[in-house]
């Protein structure tokens, strides 16, 4: 383990802003490098344009140990795209951390974790035309062809003692995709089902009104971003 290294964007100590385990204190290491390019994404110094640094595993378990707090949030870009992130989970585990994975449900891989928290992109995640990141539409095209997988979805929920599956929302016709989505899966209740407002700031009222009669409706649950309430939209939160 002591020569396994992966690409690291950031690690920080924060309380987890979203999901089931929404104030828990934790650990986050944020993986560089996506297999998808969001076109809301709100760290694209992980995806659009990755950056970050080779960083051992053992030197990110020990910084995770020192930490003094009892739960790691693995986290991206996108985690699961890299061999060694099983090397990652396993050492955490090791260490007597509860273990986060945060994942768009793209790609299986034999991991670690007490919590799956599964992103299923919905079309609203595709980059526009014209998106001046992706000016020949390689990214567009390419997102699309990937951003639902469902033999890697319903693997990851088989293979883990609790699943969360977060979905950003942006409008109230995204609650159809999200029932033809569920209906593919099996092994989730309405309890795990999250509904989350894109965006970076604290929404107004008014503007989520339909998530909460949606939720309210089907027994899913509102996801708020509670480091962005705390923090405001940036880094290391």
């Amino acid at each position: 383990m002591t020569d396994v290294k992966l690409p690291i964007s950031e690690t920080f100590v924060s309380l987890q802003g979203e999901g089931k385990l929404t104030g828990v204190p934790s650990w986050f290491v944020r993986l560089s490098g996506c297999n998808l390019r969001c076109g809301w994404c709100d760290t694209p110094y992980a995806s659009w344009n990755a950056e970050g640094e080779s960083r051992a595993i053992a030197e990110l378990v020990e910084e995770a140990r020192a930490s003094n707090v009892g739960h790691a949030v693995v986290t991206g870009g996108e985690p699961m795209i890299f061999n060694e992130v099983g090397t990652l989970t396993r050492a955490l585990g090791n260490a007597g951390l509860h273990i986060t994975i945060e994942t768009a449900g793209t790609v299986f891989r034999e991991v670690e974790c007490d919590l799956m928290s599964l992103s299923p992109k919905l079309a609203n995640s595709t980059p526009a035309e014209g998106d001046t990141r992706d000016p020949l539409g390689v990214w567009r095209e390419r997102h699309e062809q990937r951003r639902l997988n469902f033999e890697a979805l319903q693997a990851l929920i088989d293979s883990t003692p609790d699943r969360q599956l977060k979905f950003v929302v942006s409008e109230p016709g995204d609650l159809a995709e999200i029932e033809r989505v569920l209906a593919q899966l099996t092994g989730w209740a309405a309890e795990d089902v999250q509904l989350m407002p894109e965006g970076t700031s604290v929404p107004e009222p008014g503007r989520v009104a339909w998530v909460v009669e949606a939720c309210l409706a089907r027994g899913w649950r509102y996801c708020h971003r509670l480091h962005v309430e705390l923090f405001g939209d940036r880094r290391g939160t």
